[in-house]
């Protein structure tokens, strides 16, 4: 184990103030706020401090010079037959900041960055907390009000905006972890996971949903009953339309950033009963216009 003076760079004869600039000069270059995430230089820095906190104050180092206390400032047992190994149960950390804010220099602009990151560290922010949110697709148009039960048994509100996507965060300030000392809370932090909906396709703020229609609906028109998101909704289906007829429900889709809504664009599918109509195909057979009319004339070349 290296002495306190090896730990240091120092001769056992150096004077304090030469043991200061050593000390000064390995904070530089070891402290964690200046090396985050480097575990090496955290504990060479510990080390370091412990090496100076000994040598900085003259009666333990004139103590640890005459073999009474060891390295880490526990007292060396003298008859070891007669007494236990004496313990310190003092507890020393960088993150209190007494390791280095008692030498610098007042006008140190190291010393002034060390205390501000003590400071933060003491009264620093608590993390943020993930979540995933499970919500149907109806309520990511119209919005919800849902709740959360956490790990620990407590619950959280959260209230859905109308309009949110797959994959989209909110964020509920203050509702996460709690904070070190005077700092604030984290934040909530809930990623929506949209469950699909197979009846609704959605591009931008437009829905689109795809209708079957009666053949007879498709050839005479007439009123049909067709979902959104909100409730169903009465359709006018126009008489002649055919599977490429779309239709629009203005104002039907999910709300716009901007305000105003999107639309539901509905696309008319005709669907033959099953099994087929008998009169239905008699008719076919024997209408005398069937052969008239090509449905792929213009797909020709």
């Amino acid at each position: 184990m290296s002495t306190p003076y090896e730990t240091l760079g120092v001769a056992p004869t150096a004077s304090l103030d030469e043991i200061k600039k050593a000390y000064r000069r390995l904070a530089r270059k070891l402290h964690p706020d200046l090396n985050p995430g480097d575990k090496a230089a955290e504990a060479r820095f510990k080390d370091v401090a412990s090496a100076y906190r000994l040598l900085n104050d003259p009666e333990t180092r004139k103590r640890y010079d005459a073999g009474e206390i060891d390295e880490a400032g526990t007292e060396r047992p003298q008859r070891q037959y007669y007494r236990d190994f004496a313990e310190t149960g003092q507890a020393h950390s960088y993150a209190s900041g007494a390791g280095y804010a008692d030498f610098f220099d007042a006008d140190d602009p190291f010393a002034e960055l060390l205390r501000r990151s003590s400071g933060a560290r003491a009264n620093r922010r608590g993390q943020d907390l993930h979540y995933r949110l499970p919500i149907r697709f109806d309520e990511s148009i119209t919005g919800a009000e849902k709740r959360i039960t956490l790990p620990t048994g407590g619950t959280l509100n959260v209230t859905i905006p109308a309009g949110v996507v797959e994959g989209q965060t909110l964020r509920l300030r203050g509702k996460g972890a709690p904070g070190a000392g005077d700092g604030k809370p984290g934040d909530a932090l809930i990623e929506l996971e949209v469950s699909p909906d197979p009846r609704f396709t959605r591009e931008g703020d437009d829905l689109t949903l795809d209708l079957p229609i009666s053949l007879a609906e498709a050839v005479l028109g007439g009123k049909v009953n067709a979902p959104t998101p909100t409730g169903d909704v009465s359709l006018t289906v126009p008489a002649g339309s055919d599977s490429n007829t779309t239709l629009r429900l203005k104002a039907k889709g999910a709300p716009r950033r901007g305000g105003g809504r999107g639309d539901q664009l509905v696309k008319l599918r005709i669907v033959l009963s099953k099994p087929a109509d008998a009169a239905l195909r008699d008719f076919v057979s024997n209408w005398a216009n069937a052969d008239s009319f090509d449905p792929r004339e213009g797909n020709r070349s």
